[in-house]
């Protein structure tokens, strides 16, 4: 099943995003469930997350979601993960 992620920063933390992302990032290709990822962007600025997994239940998106080092470092104000599915593209 494919679920999506959508995750947005707390006001005030590009420090903590950028002081974490190489984890994240190696975390993301270490797993083997990220179908696409990527940053919201404003004015460049990067303020949150929309990532989709492919994984058996969400359960599984929901653990996979606690242990990405972005959450274990605060960066999230929210975190709303869903079933998706992949129409196009």
């Amino acid at each position: 099943m494919r679920v999506a992620l959508i995750c947005l920063d707390k006001p005030g933390a590009q420090e903590v995003r950028l002081a974490n992302r190489a984890a994240h990032l190696d975390y993301l290709n270490a797993t083997g469930v990220v179908e696409l990822a990527g940053p919201f962007l404003d004015g460049g600025a990067m303020t949150g997350s929309l990532l989709v997994l492919n994984v058996d239940t969400l359960e599984v998106a929901r653990d996979w979601a606690a242990g990405d080092p972005y959450a274990k470092a605060g960066l999230f104000a929210s975190v709303d993960i869903r079933e998706w599915k992949k129409v196009i593209g």
